[in-house]
């Protein structure tokens, strides 16, 4: 499990959320067997998907943040929904590259900044609202920040970090969104930004100090008020149910093709890597009710 705070400071002109999701990016690490890079661009994708998910006030909305900068870890996907429960993946997981100079995961080169970022929110409604930004550094958090600026129109600054320790396991991970609401004073501004041009390395804090010991760092000097927590988890909400019913959409042509080759398909869940087996009888059924 994780966990999610969210906080108001400065007379209600700041929000800040912040995520505590080192299961949950081991969760999706070891159902994907990610290389360190690569599970440091998941890792923070998936903080960001959680984050802007809990923000949505929608019932049964969800947020997909979807990545290509055309580097070697291709797209980076995830989901969340309205509670910041997360699922992901990324397309080549076994992705590792030289550390930085700086001795950090090289996940700006692993993504790429010859894409975009895209996030789709689905309300409901017939028709997601779709935005998205060209990609800063592949580093996301950068690229998470332009977006909320540039698709959004809010002033944010979000921070992301994944800890990967030498067994390959996931020491820390987490991150948090910041937002100023219109109106807020160049002073309060100033002080926020100081703060989080001083403040420890994030996945230091995380694992040293846990997630609550973000918000006095961040909004340091600036009286703030817990308004909300909750705990969120890696959840994936495939079944058979939902792949039998993607099946419907695929070409009556194709249906019958693998019905007279009377094998069984094997259908894998891309978020979790569940198995599900369909034997011709079972496609039949399937075309039929297509046809009715």
């Amino acid at each position: 499990m994780g966990k999610i705070i969210r906080a108001t400071a400065g007379d209600g002109f700041i929000k800040m959320a912040a995520v505590e999701a080192k299961d949950i990016v081991q969760r999706a690490c070891d159902i994907h067997r990610c290389a360190p890079t690569a599970a440091a661009a998941l890792g923070r994708t998936l903080c960001a998907a959680s984050i802007m998910g809990n923000m949505m006030k929608e019932e049964q909305a969800t947020l997909t943040i979807r990545i290509n900068g055309g580097g070697p870890v291709g797209s980076i996907v995830a989901v969340s929904d309205c509670e910041g429960n997360v699922r992901g993946y990324v397309e080549d997981p076994t992705v590792d590259l030289p550390l930085r100079a700086d001795g950090k995961l090289n996940v700006g080169a692993a993504v790429g900044r010859d894409g975009m970022l895209t996030v789709s929110r689905d309300i409901g409604l017939k028709e997601p609202y779709i935005g998205s930004t060209e990609l800063r550094s592949g580093e996301i958090a950068e690229d998470v920040t332009a977006y909320l600026l540039e698709s959004e129109q809010v002033p944010s600054a979000c921070a992301l970090g994944v800890l990967v320790d030498t067994d390959y396991s996931i020491k820390a991970a987490g991150g948090f969104i910041v937002q100023l609401m219109p109106g807020a004073p160049d002073g309060l501004i100033d002080k926020l930004e100081d703060n989080i041009f001083m403040m420890d390395q994030l996945t230091t804090i995380l694992s040293e100090d846990g997630v609550d010991a973000v918000f006095n760092q961040v909004l340091k000097g600036l009286e703030h008020h817990i308004v909300g927590e909750s705990e969120v988890a890696y959840r994936c909400y495939c079944s058979r149910e939902r792949v039998a019913q993607a099946l419907t959409v695929i070409d009556q042509s194709d249906l019958e093709e693998m019905i007279a080759d009377n094998k069984d398909i094997s259908v894998k869940c891309q978020f979790c890597d569940a198995d599900y087996t369909f034997k011709p009888l079972d496609l039949q059924k399937i075309l039929e009710s297509r046809k009715k």
